[in-house]
């Protein structure tokens, strides 16, 4: 099962909103500039965000958008509902009447499990995990390049 660039994008620029939440509003520019994305791009998935009550958008010059609710309240699985939609990775888990096969299908439960196991990660993912999760890769990574910068040091 592969998530499309829009939920991929739009996770990232979450992250990126929920690290300045609540102290400023962060412009689509700015995002696409730190998480390597086109703002162009992102102006759409971020005004879809806006549209689904995720974010409020900031006029004036410090404008851009911010978070319409604390990042720990804002879960993986609203943000990939909003963009994406249904979890479901057949037409047939979500409307069964679309398959003429759906109540002898031998792998439609599967399909079922499936989505039910991704909703489950994604509902119990906020934003506030990835930003922590991203502040720990980032300590993580600068503690590397110290104990590799020590270790050379030690060796001269």
């Amino acid at each position: 099962m592969k998530f499309p660039t829009t939920i991929r994008y739009g996770a990232r620029a979450m992250v990126e909103l929920a690290a300045a939440y609540p102290v400023r509003a962060v412009s689509a520019r700015e995002v696409g500039l730190l998480q390597n994305i086109s703002s162009k791009y992102l102006e759409h998935i971020l005004q879809a965000l806006k549209t689904a009550g995720l974010l409020q958008v900031v006029r004036g010059k410090r404008g851009g958008y911010v978070l319409a609710r604390p990042p720990q309240s804002i879960t993986l699985k609203e943000v990939y509902e909003r963009l994406v939609g249904s979890l479901a990775p057949v037409d047939c888990v979500d409307c069964p009447a679309s398959c003429a096969l759906a109540a002898t299908c031998p792998t439609r439960d599967v399909w079922v499990e499936v989505r039910e196991a991704v909703a489950s990660v994604l509902e119990r993912t906020t934003l506030q995990d990835l930003l922590d999760r991203r502040n720990r890769q980032a300590i993580s990574s600068v503690d590397k390049k110290r104990s590799r910068g020590f270790a050379k040091r030690r060796k001269a």
